[in-house]
């Protein structure tokens, strides 16, 4: 669990506020998705939940251990994946002491669970953003945590590993975890996540549940770009999607009914 209460963060006595007066909740085995414009402070946020920036004001409740996944991260050295993963046993091993027979099965667990055991001997700095990404992931569940904080989780990601890690988060939060994540995506937000936090301003910082917080008129506001929603069957589930207002399409990248649904400045007939 991670309480927040009252948590305000800015760069400096004389600076303006990134964000204030923060009240927010994450319960075991619930998901809880960051999201605002780029500059918000959605990472300031999550670190400080994670407890890896202090609180200009307010305080943090965690209790147990929090696993930290950031946006990215770059090793000087050319450490096999399967010690990146090993490293997040160290808060396990005791002071001049080496990682054991168990610290190892449970990182390589963890590379199983995500999917990347073809990896495990794969030097890290040749990986792809991608890949570092997945590994990170694994590093912090090798970690034993009992909460994930994680910014931007699948922003480096192709679509079939967006949907892995979804799906590894919703099962870990399905187990008792309680997970953390920012995002630009909200579809993603509703598909795993209970509950949304959306960052409009320093003084505007509001939480609820995803499907009653994430509507058109407030995406719109928050990105300054119109939204739609809409709700698609797929294979497995029904599901919400967000359609954003790019501006006008390229009607040659369009489908013959597309084409014939719309007149020639994208009016529907």
């Amino acid at each position: 669990m991670i309480r927040a209460t009252g948590l305000g963060h800015k760069y400096g006595r004389a600076a303006d506020w990134t964000f204030r007066d923060v009240n927010v909740t994450i319960p075991a085995g619930e998901i809880l998705a960051v999201l605002g414009p780029n500059a918000r402070g959605k990472t300031t946020l999550v670190s400080t939940l994670a407890g890896l920036r202090i609180p200009a004001s307010g305080e943090v409740e965690r209790v147990g251990h929090v696993g930290f996944v950031p946006q990215s991260h770059a090793s000087a050295f050319a450490f096999p994946v399967r010690e990146v993963a090993l490293m997040g046993r160290a808060r396990h091993v005791r002071a001049m002491s080496m990682p054991g027979k168990r610290d190892r099965e449970i990182a390589d667990a963890a590379l199983e669970r995500i999917g990347i055991s073809h990896l495990a001997d794969r030097s890290y700095p040749r990986l792809s953003g991608g890949e570092r990404q997945l590994v990170l992931i694994a590093r912090a569940l090798a970690s034993e945590c009992n909460s994930m904080v994680l910014d931007e989780p699948a922003s480096a990601l192709d679509l079939r590993n967006q949907a892995r890690v979804l799906r590894v988060l919703r099962s870990l939060a399905d187990e008792g975890m309680a997970i953390v994540m920012t995002t630009h995506h909200p579809d993603h937000a509703f598909h795993i996540a209970e509950r949304s936090l959306l960052i409009v301003g320093p003084d505007d910082v509001r939480v609820g549940p995803t499907g009653e917080l994430l509507t058109e008129e407030l995406l719109s506001e928050l990105y300054g770009l119109g939204m739609q929603t809409t709700d698609v069957t797929t294979p497995s589930a029904l599901r919400r999607l967000i359609v954003p207002d790019f501006g006008p399409a390229v009607p040659a990248a369009w489908s013959d009914a597309a084409r014939s649904a719309h007149t020639e400045d994208g009016v529907r007939v």
